[in-house]
């Protein structure tokens, strides 16, 4: 399966050519909870391997111990927003983009369809010279 670059607003990401198949929905016992470190770490370290980079430079651009990002990378680690947001930096993504990711492999994972889309209702609601939501 390979994967190929996407860009929307300004920002690129990779996606599948070929979609993933949806699992079946399994009663909740059966089903295995997705550890969040374990998706951060798959994500920033397919970003860093895209770009070609190794951890030691990764970690000294993101002032991080060399083992400490390993272990980030490998899910064993439960990093702070202010590690996070370094590394991203480090890799100059930004940390909306790995966020947005880790989503979607949460989505894949849990088996759900999220709208990528606001209801209408709420885009109803939008103020543009505001550029928030009116009445909140």
């Amino acid at each position: 399966m390979m994967r190929h670059p996407v860009q929307a607003h300004g920002i690129t990401r990779w996606v599948d050519d070929q979609p993933r198949p949806r699992a079946t929905t399994p009663d909740i016992k059966e089903r295995s909870m997705p550890l969040l470190r374990h998706e951060i770490g798959d994500v920033l370290r397919d970003v860093r391997q895209l770009q070609g980079r190794t951890l030691r430079e990764v970690s000294h651009d993101a002032r991080v111990s060399l083992g400490y990002l390993s272990e980030v990378e490998r899910g064993q680690k439960e990093a702070s927003s202010e590690l996070l947001a370094s590394i991203c930096q480090a890799l100059e993504i930004p940390l909306s983009y790995l966020l947005r990711e880790v989503s979607d492999r949460l989505v894949d994972q849990e088996g759900i369809q999220v709208p990528d889309t606001l209801p209408d209702d709420l885009t109803d609601a939008a103020d543009p010279s505001l550029g928030t939501l009116a009445g909140r």
